[in-house]
Protein backbone atom coordinates (compact mmCIF):
# COMPACT_ATOMS: atom_id res chain seq x y z
CA UNK A 1 0.00 0.00 0.00
CA UNK A 2 2.50 2.66 0.60
CA UNK A 3 5.07 1.40 -2.39
CA UNK A 4 1.47 2.23 -3.93
CA UNK A 5 1.19 5.29 -2.94
CA UNK A 6 5.04 6.30 -3.06
CA UNK A 7 4.57 5.23 -6.57
CA UNK A 8 1.76 7.49 -7.39
CA UNK A 9 3.57 10.70 -5.84
CA UNK A 10 6.69 9.82 -7.34
CA UNK A 11 4.82 10.31 -10.74
CA UNK A 12 3.07 13.45 -9.56
CA UNK A 13 6.57 14.95 -8.61
CA UNK A 14 7.85 13.96 -12.10
CA UNK A 15 5.35 15.67 -14.08
CA UNK A 16 6.20 18.54 -12.17
CA UNK A 17 9.71 18.62 -12.63
CA UNK A 18 8.90 18.13 -16.29
CA UNK A 19 6.84 21.13 -16.59
CA UNK A 20 9.87 22.79 -14.81
CA UNK A 21 11.98 21.13 -17.54
CA UNK A 22 10.06 22.93 -20.23
CA UNK A 23 9.66 26.14 -18.47
CA UNK A 24 13.43 26.66 -17.56
CA UNK A 25 14.12 25.28 -21.50
CA UNK A 26 11.61 28.02 -23.01
CA UNK A 27 11.83 31.25 -20.75
CA UNK A 28 13.89 34.13 -21.78
CA UNK A 29 14.74 34.63 -18.07
CA UNK A 30 18.07 33.18 -17.91
CA UNK A 31 20.43 36.52 -17.60
CA UNK A 32 18.89 39.97 -16.76
CA UNK A 33 20.68 43.07 -17.65
CA UNK A 34 18.60 46.08 -15.57
CA UNK A 35 20.03 49.54 -16.54
CA UNK A 36 18.41 52.61 -14.65
CA UNK A 37 19.55 56.06 -15.79
CA UNK A 38 19.82 59.64 -14.10
CA UNK A 39 16.42 59.77 -14.24
CA UNK A 40 14.37 57.08 -12.69
CA UNK A 41 11.68 57.24 -15.49
CA UNK A 42 14.30 56.39 -17.80
CA UNK A 43 14.58 52.14 -17.39
CA UNK A 44 15.56 49.26 -19.54
CA UNK A 45 15.08 46.06 -18.77
CA UNK A 46 16.67 43.03 -20.98
CA UNK A 47 16.62 39.43 -20.60
CA UNK A 48 18.44 36.51 -22.61
CA UNK A 49 17.57 33.16 -23.20
CA UNK A 50 18.11 30.36 -25.09
CA UNK A 51 16.12 30.93 -28.09
CA UNK A 52 15.45 34.91 -28.10
CA UNK A 53 15.95 38.02 -25.91
CA UNK A 54 13.35 40.22 -24.72
CA UNK A 55 13.30 43.94 -24.39
CA UNK A 56 11.55 46.06 -22.15
CA UNK A 57 11.64 49.84 -21.85
CA UNK A 58 9.93 51.85 -18.83
CA UNK A 59 6.12 50.60 -19.05
CA UNK A 60 5.72 50.03 -22.67
CA UNK A 61 5.36 46.42 -23.55
CA UNK A 62 7.97 43.80 -24.15
CA UNK A 63 9.54 42.82 -27.26
CA UNK A 64 11.23 39.66 -28.15
CA UNK A 65 13.20 38.69 -30.97
CA UNK A 66 14.42 35.18 -31.54
CA UNK A 67 18.12 34.46 -32.27
CA UNK A 68 18.81 34.79 -35.85
CA UNK A 69 21.86 32.48 -35.68
CA UNK A 70 23.45 30.17 -32.94
CA UNK A 71 26.30 32.00 -32.68
CA UNK A 72 24.85 35.06 -31.29
CA UNK A 73 24.58 32.51 -28.13
CA UNK A 74 27.56 32.70 -25.35
CA UNK A 75 29.33 29.23 -24.83
CA UNK A 76 27.72 28.10 -21.58
CA UNK A 77 24.02 29.03 -23.47
CA UNK A 78 25.13 27.27 -26.41
CA UNK A 79 25.77 24.20 -24.33
CA UNK A 80 22.60 24.75 -22.38
CA UNK A 81 20.36 24.46 -25.05
CA UNK A 82 21.23 20.85 -26.06
CA UNK A 83 21.61 20.37 -22.54
CA UNK A 84 18.29 21.07 -21.74
CA UNK A 85 16.39 19.40 -24.42
CA UNK A 86 18.33 16.34 -23.58
CA UNK A 87 16.67 17.03 -19.93
CA UNK A 88 13.59 17.27 -21.42
CA UNK A 89 13.82 13.94 -23.33
CA UNK A 90 14.64 12.24 -20.48
CA UNK A 91 12.30 13.21 -17.99
CA UNK A 92 9.72 12.24 -20.70
CA UNK A 93 10.59 9.04 -21.29
CA UNK A 94 11.76 8.12 -17.85
CA UNK A 95 7.94 8.88 -16.90
CA UNK A 96 6.71 6.68 -19.64
CA UNK A 97 9.08 4.07 -18.68
CA UNK A 98 8.64 4.33 -14.97
CA UNK A 99 4.61 4.21 -15.57
CA UNK A 100 4.84 0.74 -17.27
CA UNK A 101 7.15 -0.50 -14.14
CA UNK A 102 4.22 0.81 -11.74
CA UNK A 103 2.86 -2.16 -9.49
CA UNK A 104 -0.70 -1.36 -10.16
CA UNK A 105 -0.25 -1.23 -14.06
CA UNK A 106 -0.83 -4.51 -15.64
CA UNK A 107 1.87 -4.21 -18.16
CA UNK A 108 4.29 -7.25 -17.08
CA UNK A 109 1.86 -7.92 -14.10
CA UNK A 110 3.67 -10.83 -11.77
CA UNK A 111 7.64 -10.37 -13.32
CA UNK A 112 8.81 -8.53 -10.33
CA UNK A 113 12.04 -8.73 -11.82
CA UNK A 114 11.12 -6.83 -15.03
CA UNK A 115 9.26 -4.54 -13.08
CA UNK A 116 12.79 -4.14 -10.98
CA UNK A 117 14.34 -3.38 -14.17
CA UNK A 118 12.06 -0.93 -15.70
CA UNK A 119 11.93 1.20 -12.36
CA UNK A 120 15.74 1.03 -12.19
CA UNK A 121 15.71 2.17 -16.03
CA UNK A 122 13.07 4.58 -15.27
CA UNK A 123 15.04 6.26 -12.26
CA UNK A 124 18.56 6.18 -14.09
CA UNK A 125 16.62 8.49 -16.98
CA UNK A 126 15.64 11.27 -14.11
CA UNK A 127 18.89 11.05 -12.41
CA UNK A 128 20.64 11.94 -15.99
CA UNK A 129 17.78 14.69 -16.76
CA UNK A 130 18.59 15.84 -13.09
CA UNK A 131 22.00 16.25 -14.29
CA UNK A 132 21.11 17.86 -18.23
CA UNK A 133 19.11 20.56 -16.03
CA UNK A 134 22.13 21.01 -12.73
CA UNK A 135 25.15 21.19 -15.71
CA UNK A 136 23.86 24.56 -17.85
CA UNK A 137 21.81 26.52 -14.77
CA UNK A 138 25.10 25.89 -12.66
CA UNK A 139 27.43 26.80 -15.44
CA UNK A 140 25.30 29.81 -16.49
CA UNK A 141 25.33 31.39 -12.71
CA UNK A 142 28.64 30.51 -11.88
CA UNK A 143 29.20 32.83 -15.08
CA UNK A 144 26.81 35.53 -14.58
CA UNK A 145 27.99 35.84 -10.82
CA UNK A 146 31.97 35.97 -12.13
CA UNK A 147 31.32 38.41 -14.99
CA UNK A 148 29.57 40.36 -12.47
CA UNK A 149 32.39 41.14 -10.06
CA UNK A 150 34.55 41.82 -12.97
CA UNK A 151 36.35 45.24 -12.02
CA UNK A 152 37.26 45.14 -15.99
CA UNK A 153 33.30 45.22 -17.22
CA UNK A 154 31.49 48.24 -17.40
CA UNK A 155 27.50 48.11 -15.60
CA UNK A 156 26.27 47.82 -18.94
CA UNK A 157 27.67 44.45 -19.76
CA UNK A 158 27.44 42.87 -16.19
CA UNK A 159 24.41 40.78 -15.78
CA UNK A 160 21.79 38.81 -12.87
CA UNK A 161 20.50 35.63 -12.46
CA UNK A 162 17.02 35.69 -14.13
CA UNK A 163 14.18 33.58 -12.95
CA UNK A 164 14.58 30.53 -15.02
CA UNK A 165 17.71 30.00 -13.42
CA UNK A 166 15.73 29.43 -10.16
CA UNK A 167 13.17 27.58 -11.43
CA UNK A 168 16.09 25.21 -13.29
CA UNK A 169 17.69 24.59 -9.66
CA UNK A 170 14.24 23.80 -8.07
CA UNK A 171 12.70 21.30 -10.77
CA UNK A 172 16.31 19.77 -10.69
CA UNK A 173 15.82 18.92 -7.52
CA UNK A 174 12.20 17.42 -7.63
CA UNK A 175 13.88 15.17 -10.66
CA UNK A 176 16.30 14.00 -8.24
CA UNK A 177 13.63 13.04 -5.41
CA UNK A 178 11.67 10.90 -8.44
CA UNK A 179 15.15 9.33 -9.01
CA UNK A 180 15.15 8.59 -5.19
CA UNK A 181 11.82 7.29 -5.28
CA UNK A 182 11.84 4.82 -8.28
CA UNK A 183 15.02 3.53 -6.67
CA UNK A 184 13.18 2.88 -3.46
CA UNK A 185 10.75 0.96 -5.43
CA UNK A 186 12.36 -1.16 -7.44
CA UNK A 187 14.45 -1.86 -3.74
CA UNK A 188 10.88 -2.73 -2.57
CA UNK A 189 10.09 -5.10 -5.89
CA UNK A 190 13.43 -7.41 -5.20
CA UNK A 191 12.57 -7.81 -1.11
CA UNK A 192 8.86 -8.26 -2.06
CA UNK A 193 9.44 -11.05 -4.98
CA UNK A 194 12.43 -12.42 -2.51
CA UNK A 195 9.89 -13.26 0.33
CA UNK A 196 7.43 -14.65 -1.95
CA UNK A 197 9.46 -16.85 -3.32
CA UNK A 198 10.52 -17.95 0.31
CA UNK A 199 7.00 -18.26 1.17
CA UNK A 200 6.59 -20.64 -1.90
CA UNK A 201 9.24 -23.06 -0.89
CA UNK A 202 8.22 -23.15 2.32
CA UNK A 203 5.13 -23.81 0.97
CA UNK A 204 6.20 -26.87 -1.65
CA UNK A 205 8.51 -28.07 1.27
CA UNK A 206 5.86 -28.25 3.68
CA UNK A 207 3.70 -29.90 1.28
CA UNK A 208 6.36 -33.15 0.27
CA UNK A 209 6.38 -33.52 3.75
Amino acid sequence: MVQGHSEIAALCVGLIGLIGVAATTGMPMWKVTAFIGENIIVMETRWEGLWMNCYQQSNFRMQCKVYDSLLFLSPELQASRGLMCCSLALSGLGLLVGLAGMRWISCFQGNHRAKTFILMVAGSMQLMACICVFIPVSWTGHVIIRDFYNPLLIDAQRRELGQALYIGWVTGAFLFIVYFTFLADSWLFTIHSKVAHKRSMSMVSALSL
